[in-house]
């Protein structure tokens, strides 16, 4: 499995190990690392390689958040990275107690990109009609993202798993 990391993040894919197909054949990726996920499976697709399954964990999905949201994030993250980042991994935990994660060094190019993609249906339509599983999985008490349009959206093109009390990294309690 190749896994790709969240925002600022890196290790944290043993969060995930109650949902992850290990085989090799499986491309994985936790919030702003599904985009990076998508990304690569298209890559490999155009290049006519193998790829089963793409696992997409609490994926980014802002694009139904109003600029103004987006631009008080940069603006916060530009002001004190380190505060907005152990903000950030609060919420990533919230309602539940935090965890350890290793943490990785991070640019506001990224924070940007995150908070900026725009998810493309068809490209999505075009790896699923290649006869690759998606499979999107979503907490229901998610602080980070708009799981309610992010679910309508992804149920499009994926099998959606919403896990109900489930926060951003999907654990329960």
């Amino acid at each position: 499995m190749k896994f790709y990391s969240g925002f600022s993040l890196q290790n944290e894919s043993y969060l995930f190990d109650k949902y992850a197909n290990t085989s090799e054949y499986c491309v994985s990726g936790f919030s702003y690392g599904a985009i990076k996920a998508f990304e690569y499976v298209q890559q490999q697709i155009a290049l006519s390689k193998r790829v089963d399954t793409m696992q997409l964990f609490s994926p980014a999905f802002f694009q139904t958040q109003a600029e103004k949201f987006k631009r008080l994030q940069l603006m916060a993250y530009k002001k004190s990275e380190d505060a907005y980042l152990n903000q950030f991994i609060d919420s990533c935990f919230s309602p539940y107690d935090k965890k350890i994660v290793q943490h990785t060094a991070t640019a506001v190019e990224e924070l940007q990109e995150l908070l900026n993609y725009e998810w493309d249906v068809e490209a999505l339509n075009v790896i699923a009609d290649k006869g690759v599983a998606i499979e999107v999985y979503l907490g229901g008490e998610d602080k980070i993202i708009d799981v309610a349009s992010a679910r309508e959206f992804f149920l499009k093109v994926a099998t959606v798993t919403y896990i109900k009390n489930a926060n951003h990294f999907l654990q329960i309690k």
